[in-house]
């Protein structure tokens, strides 16, 4: 089977650890949640038949919904050609600047609201998605003279994925994503990612501190005591080995690229959560 790839950059992509994340991936399980699933890496690795995937950030979930629709999908399609052949500075900065405008932004069409967001991922610095407190995108220009903005055969593929599927979309809070996670179905968590310094994690508006990262342990804490399989991404800092120290805690090598700094790029230690070992029963039973 011939599968997707994330059509987006997304910080804290999980692409080139995916080969680690598979490794404890439960051997078989119903429902796939993925409440923050950004570029979707393990989602289309895993092409699971019945998926619940949710993420906060609206204009990516618009993407999504534009894809499995036909229709949208070629418009869509065909505003990206239009955006390569206008790229430049300039008109990186008008389309960028298109949602400070409420009124006008939220008449827009999905399709051309799925373009823009695509557009400006493949083309501003260093492929990083970030707005400010009024939830409009500023990052800077990323100084492409030239920007392919998609393939046609991936996004075919994960159309057909969508739709062939019992795939739901989603765009709400990570806990209303879960809800009606029952025994047996698999969540795999990766949410903005905690620090022991200050990092990113303004995908929305309203960013993602450590009480987030607190409430979101009592959800994996709810969903473990209802019998579902729970993976978890994280950096290895001291709140999330604390928050987490009843479960099964990997320590990983991974290679993150999104930084203003580059010096600050590189090899990094994440952790891997589980409430299950060797892919088989749960710690509880």
């Amino acid at each position: 089977m011939i599968k997707g790839k994330p059509f987006v950059k997304w910080a804290g992509g999980k692409r080139q650890i995916i080969d680690k994340l598979k490794q404890y991936v439960p051997d078989e399980f119903n429902t796939y949640y993925e409440p923050f699933v950004g570029g979707g890496a393990l989602l289309f690795e895993l092409s699971p038949k019945n998926a619940v995937i949710n993420d906060y950030n609206k204009e990516l979930m618009n993407v999504y919904e534009c894809i499995k629709d036909y229709k949208k999908f070629e418009s869509m399609c065909k505003e990206l050609n239009h955006h390569e052949t206008m790229h430049s500075e300039d008109y990186y900065y008008e389309i960028r600047n298109l949602d400070r405008d409420k009124k006008k932004f939220s008449k827009l069409a999905d399709y051309k609201r799925a373009a823009r967001t695509i557009y400006l991922n493949k083309s501003c610095f260093n492929g990083l998605y970030r707005v400010n407190s009024k939830n409009e995108f500023n990052v800077p220009f990323g100084k492409k003279n030239k920007v392919n903005t998609y393939e046609g055969q991936n996004l075919g593929i994960i159309c057909g994925f969508l739709n062939y599927n019992n795939i739901t979309l989603l765009s709400v809070d990570f806990e209303e994503a879960v809800k009606d996670a029952k025994k047996g179905d698999f969540i795999y968590f990766d949410p903005p990612y905690d620090s022991d310094t200050n990092t990113f994690n303004s995908y929305t508006e309203d960013g993602f501190d450590k009480e987030e990262q607190k409430r979101l342990a009592e959800v994996f804490k709810n969903l473990d005591k209802r019998g579902c399989y729970v993976m978890l991404s994280n950096h290895n800092t001291t709140l999330v080995n604390e928050l987490y120290k009843d479960y099964n805690i990997h320590v990983i090598e991974a290679k993150r690229n999104i930084n203003a700094n580059g010096k600050k790029r590189g090899k990094v230690e994440e952790v891997i959560i589980t409430n299950f070992e060797n892919k088989r029963g749960f710690n509880n039973e």
